[in-house]
Order: C-alpha cells, then sequence, then structure tokens
C-alpha cells in the first residue's frame, strides 16, 4: 500500500478541491483476513468455484475493504489523525478482484469551520474504473 503525506491537515488549512489519495493491490490474503476479521464468508469472495456460476463469473472482494481504504485515506492522510467520521454513504458500482490495484481518492467538497464539519467526496478506482462512489462526512481536528 503506497500512503502519501500521512498526518493531519487541521481544519483552519483546509480547502475545497483538496485531494489525497493511495493504492494498494488487493491480494487472497487481504480478502481472508478480511473475512475473518468481519465474518463475512460468503462464497463469492472465497470459492473461486463456487464464485465461476454467479454474475461476476469469479471471485471478487468484499466491497466495504475498498471501502475500508477510503478511511485509510480519511483517517491518515485528509483531514488525517484525529479525524471522526460522523457519516459515510456508499454505492457500489463495479466487482474489485484477487490482484487488481484499487485506487482510493478523497477529496473536499465542502468545509464548516464553525462545525469543524469537512464534506469528502470519496472514490474507489481499479484503472480508470470507478467502483465505489460515496460522499462522507467528518468531524476534522483544530488547532485550538
Amino acid at each position: 500500500m503506497d500512503l502519501i503525506r500521512i498526518g493531519t491537515i487541521f481544519i483552519e488549512d483546509l480547502e475545497v478541491g483538496m485531494m489525497r489519495n493511495l493504492h494498494k493491490t488487493i491480494t487472497d490474503h487481504d480478502i481472508t483476513l478480511f473475512a475473518e476479521v468481519s465474518t463475512d464468508r460468503n462464497p463469492v469472495h472465497l470459492d473461486q468455484t463456487y464464485a465461476e456460476d454467479t454474475l461476476f463469473k469469479g471471485r471478487i472482494a468484499h466491497g466495504m475493504l475498498s471501502a475500508g481504504l477510503i478511511s485509510a485515506v480519511i483517517g491518515e492522510q485528509l483531514p488525517g489523525h484525529g479525524t471522526i467520521y460522523l457519516s459515510q454513504s456508499l454505492k457500489f458500482t463495479a466487482p474489485v478482484r484477487p490482484g487488481d490495484i484499487v485506487e482510493a481518492r478523497v477529496t473536499v467538497m465542502a468545509v464548516d469551520p464553525v462545525k469543524r464539519r469537512v464534506t469528502l467526496e470519496t472514490r474507489c478506482l481499479v484503472g480508470d474504473t470507478v467502483v465505489l462512489k460515496g460522499e462522507a462526512v467528518v468531524l476534522a481536528p483544530s488547532r485550538n
């Protein structure tokens, strides 16, 4: 996983249009670990033979595994350490498969410095294909 600019951007320094991202190759090990931690052992994620008979024609990663990458960008980069999630909407638009490189991208859409709230566009992509899109509202850390 390639994380950049780890740390905190305080509410006082946030601007509409700021963007941060990370890239992660989704491995079989990631999917197995996510199944263990979440207890979601749906065979579409774990059993190739089963998954071949689904509309996906093969195994796919848990959608929430990609969503977790958005959380990593928010918690580590934008706004970063000390950020508190208030809400997150998600729409899954395409599957992620083992071996895919997922880019999680977070962009500032609005900043409310009085309430310390930030609205973020959240997306995950595999190449040029958007696999997940949504919006998050977070409580950003302040210098004060």
